[in-house]
């Protein structure tokens, strides 16, 4: 599913974020930028070490922002590493706004045109799906609103219950059927 937003398109597809061959993946990070499971262990383990090694050389992102790294053996050019809230850590929502909008703003820093995100925080940090695909795709929908040099964002979920949330979500927000 897909629609165009100004001069770019923003996309839903369900699948493997770790093989999409857009210019940055986002991984759900921890502040520590340690990459042990979820979404960052299969970023670390499809795309080698050298991405876990350029983190430690960062070493810290406070919650709600990101850093960006290259991709190693990974089909992508650079991996954004943003920082989403744990739930009951308060203030989460604007948090993942913050991610969210953080690491579009990095891609556009970088001229990258195209970005793939997961549902950050929607996993081991406890976050629900359905708010997760609400900021997400409201944050994204404003940005690509403005000024961007981004052709194409896709939100890339894994296992058809979180596309499904995200594609109710997608079409209430752009009317599409």
């Amino acid at each position: 599913m897909e629609t165009r937003i100004n001069n770019s398109v923003l996309q839903l597809v369900e699948g493997d974020i770790t093989e999409l061959a857009t210019d940055a993946i986002v991984n759900a990070a921890n502040s520590y930028l340690k990459h042990g499971g979820g979404v960052a262990g299969a970023i670390v383990r499809k795309g080698g070490r050298v991405i876990q090694e350029e983190s430690d050389r960062i070493g810290y992102c406070p919650v709600g922002q990101a850093v960006i790294t290259g991709a190693g053996n990974l089909k992508a050019r650079y991996v954004i590493h943003a920082v989403g809230p744990r739930m009951g850590e308060g203030d989460e929502d604007e948090k993942l706004k913050n991610a969210t909008i953080n690491s579009l703003k990095l891609a556009d820093e970088k001229e990258l045109k195209s970005i793939a995100f997961p549902a950050i925080s929607s996993g081991i940090f406890g976050f629900p799906i359905d708010r997760c695909a609400k900021i997400m795709l409201t944050t994204a929908i404003n940005y690509l609103r403005s000024e961007t040099g981004l052709e194409r964002v896709i939100f890339c979920l894994y296992g058809n219950e979180a596309y499904n949330v995200f594609l109710e979500e997608f079409r209430r927000q752009t009317g599409q059927k």
